[in-house]
């Protein structure tokens, strides 16, 4: 355990590093969420006249949505610092050395987690800017980004496993926007659950997407119901843990096929 703690640590450390010496990435990686936040923000406020809405606002409806969204489309590119690391043949010597599995899995999903609560911040300022209340302040802010991270971790391992799989930034791509984009719509991020045809009520009901952006929306209310909040963050985190111990795993398809 010391060991795994000691190696993710200094891995950690040097991820962090290179994503501070490419802030681009992480500005570009705000674009898309923040464009549905400022343009369907606006596009869309009439929305909340529907059932299902149980906010004043669309923009507060909308925000843990668009912190979803900016999980998937952040995390999901993870696996591409591990395909770098394999064409500079970086890969190779870190699994020759002495250097902890789990700590090279661990050390990217922390890296990712950082990377998306600085994220998740910035998304909370500018919807407070653009008028939202977000009723469950300071605590309700941060079960949104406790569930973000959970999501990120899953989500991130998902993507490093599939890259020690297909070892090419393209798979990884086509891979990575096949799974974002229908588990995306396939919740209630953008809207109501209630409003939706029946068969995507059911499938929401087993999307780890849609724990997410629900147990945020209700730490996020007036009056949030706890012990369903605290279901869905622990079904997230099963869901992390068993996708870090699959991912992990890969590190041995990767090593049998060199």
């Amino acid at each position: 355990m010391t060991t795994l703690a000691a190696h993710s640590g200094y891995l950690t450390g040097r991820l962090l590093r290179a994503t501070l010496r490419q802030p681009a990435f992480v500005a570009i990686s705000l674009v898309q969420p923040m464009i549905w936040l400022l343009l369907f923000g606006e596009l869309f406020r009439r929305v909340v006249e529907l059932p299902g809405f149980t906010t004043g606002s669309y923009v507060d409806f909308l925000t843990p949505g668009v912190v979803v969204m900016t999980v998937l489309f952040t995390a999901g590119w993870a696996g591409m610092a591990f395909i770098d690391d394999m064409d500079r043949g970086v890969m190779d010597r870190m699994l020759a050395s002495p250097v902890n599995r789990m700590a090279m899995m661990v050390s990217s999903v922390a890296n990712q987690a950082v990377t998306i609560v600085v994220q998740g911040v910035i998304v909370v300022a500018v919807a407070l800017l653009l008028g939202a209340e977000l009723a469950g302040g300071v605590l309700g802010v941060l079960v949104m980004l406790v569930s973000a991270v959970l999501l990120a971790a899953a989500f991130a391992s998902l993507s490093n496993g599939m890259a020690l799989i297909v070892r090419t930034s393209e798979s990884l791509i086509g891979f990575s926007t096949m799974l974002t984009l229908p588990l995306s719509f396939l919740s209630s991020a953008m809207m109501a659950r209630e409003v939706a045809p029946e068969w995507i009520q059911a499938v929401s009901t087993w999307n780890p997407v849609d724990w997410t952006v629900v147990a945020s929306r209700e730490a996020l209310s007036a009056d949030p119901d706890w012990p369903a909040v605290f279901v869905r963050l622990g079904g997230l985190l099963a869901v992390a843990v068993a996708a870090i111990w699959l991912a992990t795993r890969a590190f041995r398809a990767y090593q049998r096929s060199l």
